[in-house]
Order: C-alpha cells, then structure tokens, then sequence
C-alpha cells in the first residue's frame, strides 16, 4: 500500500513538474521582453498585462491569477498563438522579438499607444492570419515584406500615421480578405490589389491616380470599396460597378470628373449602395444607375450634374436613400418621389429644380437662387427661389 501511494506522488510530482515547463523558452523570453519594452506607467494593475506573472508557465491552466487574458496557447500548451490585449492605452515601440512568436496566428494590439514603426522582420511569422493595429501611433511606412505573409487573411492598421505607398508586392497576398489602411498618410497610386480581397477600405489618405482594371482585376470576391476623402481622380469606368460581388462603394471626396455605367449583363447585380457624393462629376445624371436592381441607396451630391431627374429614379422600387442636392439639376422631381409616402430619404436641395414643394423633406434644403441658375441656363431657367 506504501509503495503504491509512493509511486502515486511521483506520477503527481512529475506531471506538475511538466505543467511548469510548458511553453517554449523561445516564446517566454519574448514575451519577457514584449513586456519589458510596455512603459510601466501604462500598465493598469486590472489589465491583462498586469497579470502577466513569469513565476508561472503563461500556458500553464487554470489562468486564475496569471496570465489571466492577452494570450492564447497551441492546444499541447507549448506556443503562443494569439497575442490580444485589451484596449487600456498601453505605449512601446512594436518589438522585432515578438517575430520570434513563429506560431502566432493572431495578433490584435488596437486602442492602445504602440508607436514607430513596423518592424519588417514580422515577415517570419508565416501563420499569421489577423494583424491589426489600429488606433495606435504607428509611423513609417509598410514594408514590403509584409506581404510575404500568405497566410495573412485581415490587415488592419487604420487611424494611425503611415506614410509612403503602398507596396507594390500587395498582390501577393494571396489569401487577404480584409484590408483597411483608413485614415493614415498613405500617398500612392493603387497597386495591384489581391485577388482573394472581399473588403477594401483605404479612406481619409492621400491616394492619387484613377482607378485602373489592373489593380482590381480578377477581384471577384471585392464586396466593399471604401475610398473617400483621398485626391483620386480622372473618369471611373464603366467596368468598375460591374465588379461581380460588388455590394458597397464609397467614393465621396475626390476628384472624379466623370462617371461611366454599363448595365449589368441580365441585370444581375449585388450592388447596394453608391456614393460618389463631393467629387466634380458633370453632364447628365447616369439613367442606367435605374437599371441595377438591388440598388438601395444612391448619393451624387455637390457635384456638378445638370439636367433633369430621370424618371426612372422615381420609379425605382429598391431605392430608399437618395442625395442629389448641391448640383445644378433642373425640370420637375419625378412624381415617383412623391408617391411612396415617407419610404424614401434624402435631398433635392440646392438645386436649380422646378415645383419641388419645400413641404417635402426631400426638397430642404431650398433651391439655388435664380440668378445662379441663369448662369448655367440661360434665362429661361426651370429654378425657383427658396419661397416657392
């Protein structure tokens, strides 16, 4: 009976002696130094951070009192393969050592302080399929070996300080779904995009250039383009609205001229929304933008469209959102309009259009003065003042 519950402490002994040698050194001593490199006065004693206690394996469980949250390990409890930190405000420059993380799939360092720039040796971290960094203080530019990643399936460094272009080698990428670069200083044309890409979201930069058919072919997955408040410019083609998954477009604040629309062959189409609103798009209103036919929701506002109102916008069953104000449109609003009894919308404002009630919240605000409208009519000008 002695030596059977001798033999029994022992397995016990030896199997904790296991569970304090859990993790490899490799990853403890970067973590080690991860944490080292946190200014201390920006480590909240709640946060995840805080608990992170190097008396204990960080894979060790139960995770009670250490390493309580941050972190997540392999399922044989040997390497990390989630970095996640909680959005407390924590400031250090992004360490080169964590690229000594190889199995780290996830990596989520968003709403904190982390500033400088992106180490390029993050190119090792082969399974790395979640980068995001957002809201952070990151400069520089990208390196171009972070398209090495070809695991990589969402990149997320919004609303920090980028600067550059982008990499060429983007493309390469093969397997990225997600891509959101907003509100950075990012100052290049569009390079090749990856094909794999459902969203791209590239907003408040200062890209420049058109867009052109080799950066977005072969996107057949692309479903949202958000691109507003860059320095693009020139005529969007007919191709791009044709983009098969197409869903989302947001194009506002730039410097489009001109606009071309192709129908969509059978009048299939996923597209929802369009927003060109802010550019210096002339001529006419696209009639065919009638013919896509999910089409919800439509804004070409403060540009420099004349003419009249297609009729076939005001018949357009799926519209609910329409904003034409600030152009120079002219003739009578579609009755259409008039008829879906509060189902629709948007503005006619600021224009120089005939007989649109202002009783309507569709015609506030009031039209351009007369004597504007004659300079783009004529005398013989359908606009009314602000009384009518």
């Amino acid at each position: 009976m002695l030596s059977s519950n001798f033999f029994l402490l022992l397995l016990v002994l030896s199997f904790a002696q296991n569970l304090h040698s859990l993790t490899s050194p490799s990853d403890i001593k970067a973590l080690q130094a991860f944490k080292s490199s946190i200014n201390p006065n920006t480590i909240p004693s709640y946060s995840c951070l805080a608990s992170w206690n190097f008396s204990f394996d960080p894979c060790s469980l139960p995770h009670r009192t250490h390493f309580i949250c941050g972190l997540t390990c392999n399922s044989d409890s040997t390497r990390i393969t989630s970095l996640v930190l909680d959005p407390v405000g924590y400031s250090a420059p992004l360490t080169p050592l964590l690229s000594t993380l190889t199995e780290l799939i996830h990596i989520d360092f968003s709403d904190n302080s982390f500033y400088g720039s992106i180490p390029s040796s993050f190119s090792s971290l082969t399974k790395l399929e979640t980068l995001t960094l957002r809201f952070n203080s990151i400069s520089g530019s990208i390196p171009p070996s972070l398209t090495k990643l070809n695991s990589l399936k969402t990149l997320d460094i919004s609303h920090n300080t980028l600067t550059g272009s982008l990499p060429n080698t983007l493309s390469s990428l093969t397997n990225l779904r997600i891509l959101d670069l907003s509100f950075n200083q990012l100052t290049s044309v569009l390079p090749k995009l990856p094909s794999s890409l459902f969203e791209l979201s590239l907003r408040s930069n200062s890209l420049t250039g058109s867009l052109s058919l080799y950066s977005f072919k072969d996107l057949n997955n692309l479903a949202v383009v958000e691109l507003s408040d860059n320095m693009l410019k020139g005529v969007l083609k007919g191709w791009f609205l044709l983009l098969p998954s197409l869903q989302q477009v947001d194009l506002a604040n730039n410097t489009f001229t001109r606009v071309e629309i192709w129908k969509p062959k059978g009048s299939y189409s996923n597209l929802v929304s369009v927003d060109l609103g802010f550019n210096q798009i002339d001529g006419y209103l696209p009639v065919d933008l009638a013919v896509f036919p999910s089409l919800s929701s439509l804004t070409l506002r403060y540009n420099k469209f004349q003419g009249p109102i297609p009729w076939q916008y005001g018949n357009k069953v799926s519209l609910r959102r329409i904003f034409l104000d600030g152009n120079y449109l002219n003739g009578k609003v579609p009755d259409g309009f008039f008829s879906k009894n509060g189902e629709i919308s948007g503005s006619f404002g600021n224009n120089c259009l005939q007989s649109c009630p202002v009783s309507s919240e569709l015609c506030l605000p009031s039209q351009k003065p007369s004597s504007i409208c004659q300079q783009i009519y004529g005398k013989k000008s359908n606009s009314i003042d602000s009384r009518t």
